[in-house]
């Protein structure tokens, strides 16, 4: 537990369509096992006992959501999300921080259905260590290369100190919206809610996080998600 604790809001950002995959629905729709990815990511987030509330970010024609179990549950709540991942984020950041500025968001992605809880408690428990906020990372393991705009090596690239940014990823609601906002409206390019911070100046911090929570972008992720949770 935190050791000043203060209400932790997950904020799932859901408004893009993102990559179908080849389907016909948002990919978050998609089927994994009996229910849907975002369904299943969803369940993970509201039965966690440190997240006071849920609150997803949909694209204001979204015919599906309404429709999954989870939508109904005392703890979600839905904001109008924006044409980009960040833009959906700092919607939902507008809102928490108008019902609860001292809050602690606790950003994560729509297609990763495999997040334990055991990582989302030991990501809350960071910022004791991290009260700048943190992100689930997992250490770079394969050889990584640099090529040029034709496909070929450049070199070898150094994977000591390299990460693979994962989510969630847990900042203070305020300092988040107040960063992310002004990165937007300076045009940076933002990936992640790490980036915004790090172009502000601040340094999150790593949490060492399980390799399984993976992000849903290919059909072939779906069959190795279902292996993930079945294993779980």
């Amino acid at each position: 537990m935190l050791n000043n604790p203060r209400s932790i809001i997950a904020i799932v950002p859901a408004a893009g369509v993102g990559s179908r995959m080849g389907a016909d629905i948002p990919k978050q729709y998609l089927m994994l096992g009996q229910q849907c990815i975002l369904a299943h990511t969803l369940d993970s987030l509201l039965s966690h006992a440190e997240i006071d509330q849920v609150v997803v970010a949909l694209h204001p024609q979204d015919n599906y959501f309404s429709q999954l179990p989870q939508s109904h549950h005392s703890k979600l709540t839905t904001v109008v999300g924006g044409g980009e991942r960040a833009d959906s984020v700092l919607a939902a950041l507008d809102f928490v921080e108008s019902i609860n500025p001292e809050a602690w968001a606790l950003v994560h992605d729509a297609a990763r259905p495999c997040v334990t809880h055991q990582d989302i408690t030991k990501l809350i428990e960071s910022v004791n260590l991290h009260p700048q906020g943190a992100i689930l990372a997992a250490p770079v393991r394969d050889t990584m290369k640099r090529s040029d705009t034709n496909g070929n090596i450049i070199h070898t690239v150094d994977r000591a100190l390299l990460w693979h940014a994962l989510t969630p990823q847990i900042f203070p609601v305020s300092v988040l919206r107040h960063h992310l906002s002004a990165a937007l409206a300076a045009q940076v390019p933002i990936t992640d809610e790490a980036s915004a911070m790090e172009w502000a100046g601040v340094m999150p911090g790593l949490v060492n996080g399980r390799m399984d929570n993976i992000k849903v972008t290919h059909p072939d992720d779906l069959q190795l998600a279902a292996l993930f949770m079945s294993q779980q």
